[in-house]
């Protein structure tokens, strides 16, 4: 590997003598098709000979058929396919050791030693006593005759590799596991069906979501959703719950609340390990409140339907690391589960991850709530701590008037520069409602720096952002005006509205605005407050983060469309699709919109092709097509080359495949930036806004003097708070300038761009190479066989 560029060469077909197979166990979850696909073509192309194992364990027992080798076309139209086409199942056979005999059995007769395990803790669980047996297992193949000694010195060790699949997310190691986050649209898509229907009646819903054993999916849901209260198994409810339930949804009616959410997990429970389920909780507000309440339980739906944008993705880098991991392994090497690490996929040792979410259990069957919570992480923790800031019964009454505003603590200010983005809504409300708790004022600018010269400013109090969570656009209005020019009249209305701190939520624009705000301090002391941007634009294009809001929305629009675009060709003749995406110059949605949706070739601005590239691709297309695979799709970013055009390129694949296949052009414009957001969206967006809030206050106070008056000089002052690795962080916009290309309006640097070999490697069929490897970026976590 070299160290330097941190990449390591990945040779094709040097792995020619191994046998790898991939299976699903246990419950299934959506993104496990498109990790198995990662699998088997990461394996053809370092030469590794793939097998799927159907029907999970009882497929590796029962062995004939259910052990099948895989190839490049039989992953094909596969990736948008919720469950898993390969079967899953309970199996008793194999935790008898005459069962686990037989799949070893099974498994050196077809040369496989490296096995990828796709479920939760009991497989893995599983797999790891598999691989301890297996050399006692193979002596007594061997003393029975069923085995040569040949075969047994071969085949003498087993390497696995756990992929975790659990909608639960409920598995202790990894930030998320395959599934979740679809689990979470299926659940948001329900609860934001079921808000049009209660706002009608004025009706309380309870909704009995999944999580026996873990809380993820309803706190997060709870905070994505506005729900009122949440019961979740790791963090039980006081017992005098339903006094605290009875008073939240009084308070919330008595404030002119049409409509009242509360989530039970299915194994919710109180302190003393009671159940509490949604008939209980129902019983409570019909008794006590006469609410017309009703329960729905979504029960299997949460596994069903397509996978998200992001399981696809995450599937893809997991299953690919899978292989590589295996490809790696030593005689000597821990067996590993390939985990999410904030934005690295990272190898840890597979039973410590096992032991710690054993010991969650362990906390809460012994009633030590506070240890479960912490076990689970730090991901968790801070959705639950999100989940409880937000759902306070009510601000305290000396914060507010009898309007229900804010009574003046500081005084805050918040607006949209640039295109809207998904998520600006439920960024504002998280800030309005954290901001008010604190007895802060809070004003709306509407219509960007336009609106604040125009005086077009509001005070929000806390009912005017109900609802906003789960809204599209961007309800204050927003516009890509820079504040060059008109610093004059922006400092004339901060005096005027006395602000003494300003949030700026959106695009390049945004932090190309503040940067100008900030620069004039020297001119205009009004412009000596604390400046926070949030970055919310689909194209992903401003440095300081690594995500922005409103592009997981946009991510999982172009993939859904992209998905019906090539069902448009289900049953015709074979067909290939040429996509535009938006972004500018960023290729980022194009990148992982390729990613996700099993595109053949992503063209953007920062990897430069060439004609002899297009042709190329033309050529693999017409591969494919004479393998079998019917469909194919080209995307490419709308500002890609000033010369191949969208147009150029449709044309060159309807000219060039003429007698193979035809071609379909779409430009997919401004639907890409519609929709209601995602829940990563939701979320982001809730927790940047708390901590802007925090920030400016700590900001304010520390920098005001005697008389009141705040004077912020220091370029700390003037921030962009984003993700970076597994953390938000503030970075002083001053800072950002040297990693900013002005020209194009995107990072000099950006993470999504190591993903651009994996694109390849899963796109190309294997005919189609002409280069002997290619190299692929390795997360620094990932150079060493286990890592804590």
């Amino acid at each position: 590997m070299n160290s330097e560029t941190n990449q390591r060469f990945l040779a094709r077909g040097s792995q020619r003598d191994k046998g790898l197979a991939v299976f699903t166990s246990g419950g299934d979850s959506q993104g496990m098709n498109a990790a198995v696909r990662a699998c088997v073509r990461m394996a053809i192309y370092v030469g590794c000979k793939a097998y799927f194992i159907r029907e999970g364990y009882q497929g590796m027992v029962d062995g004939g058929d259910c052990i099948q080798e895989a190839t490049w076309a039989s992953v094909s139209s596969i990736i948008h396919r919720g469950g898993t086409i390969i079967g899953s199942a309970r199996c008793q056979d194999f935790r008898e050791r005459a069962g686990r005999l037989k799949a070893a059995n099974n498994l050196v007769q077809r040369g496989i030693t490296n096995l990828v395990v796709i479920g939760g803790d009991g497989s893995l669980t599983g797999a790891n006593l598999f691989r301890q047996e297996w050399s006692s297992l193979l002596d007594e193949l061997e003393k029975n005759n069923t085995i040569t000694s040949e075969q047994k010195n071969k085949y003498n060790v087993l390497h696995i590799v756990g992929l975790v699949g659990s909608i639960d997310n409920d598995f202790c190691g990894t930030d998320m596991t395959i599934g979740t986050d679809t689990a979470l649209h299926r659940i948001i898509e329900a609860i934001d069906a079921i808000a049009s229907t209660a706002y009608s009646h004025q009706r309380t819903f309870i909704m009995e979501v999944m999580g026996r054993h873990c809380g993820y999916l309803p706190v997060v849901a709870g905070v994505i959703s506005e729900a009122d209260y949440v019961f979740l198994p790791e963090y039980p409810p006081p017992q005098d719950w339903p006094d605290r339930l009875t008073l939240k949804l009084d308070q919330e009616r008595s404030a002119g609340q049409r409509l009242n959410i509360v989530i039970v997990a299915e194994g919710a429970c109180d302190r003393e390990g009671n159940p509490i389920s949604a008939e209980d909780v129902r019983k409570v507000i019909d008794a006590r409140l006469k609410h017309d309440a009703r329960i729905t339980v979504l029960g299997h739906v949460q596994r069903g339907g397509n996978p998200s944008a992001f399981d696809r993705v995450l599937a893809c880098r997991m299953g690919a690391e899978a292989t590589l991991a295996l490809m790696e392994a030593t005689p000597d090497s821990v067996p590993v589960v390939i985990s999410l690490d904030g934005n690295q996929t990272v190898r840890v040792p597979l039973m410590e991850c096992v032991e710690r979410t054993q010991a969650v259990a362990k906390a809460m069957k012994e009633h030590r709530w506070a240890d479960a919570v912490k076990l689970r992480g730090r991901s968790f923790e801070r959705n639950l701590e999100t989940y409880k800031m937000l759902t306070r019964l009510k601000p305290p009454k000396e914060n507010f008037d009898e309007q229900g505003k804010g009574i003046e603590g500081y005084r805050l200010a918040v607006m949209h520069i640039g295109a809207p983005a998904c998520g600006m809504n439920a960024a504002v409300r998280s800030f309005v409602r954290n901001a008010i708790y604190r007895g802060d004022v809070v004003y709306g600018i509407n219509d960007g720096v336009e609106g604040l010269i125009a005086g077009n400013v509001r005070e929000l109090g806390w009912s005017d952002v109900s609802g906003w969570v789960g809204q599209g656009g961007a309800y204050l209005g927003t516009k890509r005006t820079l504040p060059e020019g008109k610093f004059k009249e922006i400092a004339a209305r901060l005096k005027e509205f006395k602000i003494q701190g300003l949030l700026i939520i959106g695009g390049f624009e945004s932090y190309h605005a503040a940067g100008q705000i900030s620069d004039q301090r020297e001119n205009y002391p009004e412009f000596c407050i604390p400046i926070v941007v949030v970055p919310a634009t689909i194209s992903n294009n401003v440095p300081g983060t690594e995500f922005s809001l409103g592009c997981d929305t946009g991510l999982n629009e172009i993939t859904e469309i992209c998905d019906r675009i090539r069902q448009s060709a289900q049953g015709t003749k074979r067909r290939v699709f040429v996509i535009e995406t938006m972004g500018g110059y960023s290729g980022y949605l194009a990148t992982l919109a390729g990613l996700a949706g099993g595109a053949d070739a992503a063209y953007i601005f920062e990897e430069k092709f060439s004609i002899k590239d297009l042709q190329q691709d033309v050529y693999h297309m017409a591969s494919k097509m004479a393998e079998g695979v019917s469909r194919g799709l080209i995307l490419r970013n709308e500002k890609a080359s000033e010369n191949y055009t969208t147009d150029f390129i449709y044309r060159l694949y309807s000219e060039e495949g003429k007698g193979l296949f035809t071609c379909r052009m779409n430009i997919l414009g401004h639907m890409q930036q519609g929709g209601s957001p995602s829940p990563f969206d939701r979320n982001m967006g809730t927790k940047m806004a708390a901590k802007c809030v925090d920030w400016l206050a700590k900001q304010i106070k520390e920098n005001m003097d005697s008389n009141g008056v705040v004077n912020c000089k220091s370029t700390d002052t003037a921030t962009l708070l984003g993700i970076v690795s597994r953390q938000y962080r503030f970075t002083p916009l001053v800072d950002l300038i040297g990693d900013t290309n002005f020209d194009q309006r995107i990072p000099k640097k950006q993470w999504w761009l190591r993903l651009r070999p994996l694109l390849r490697i899963l796109a190309k069929h294997d005919s189609a190479y002409e280069e002997e490897g290619m190299y692929i970026t390795v997360d620094e976590e990932c150079a060493t066989d286990a890592v804590a």
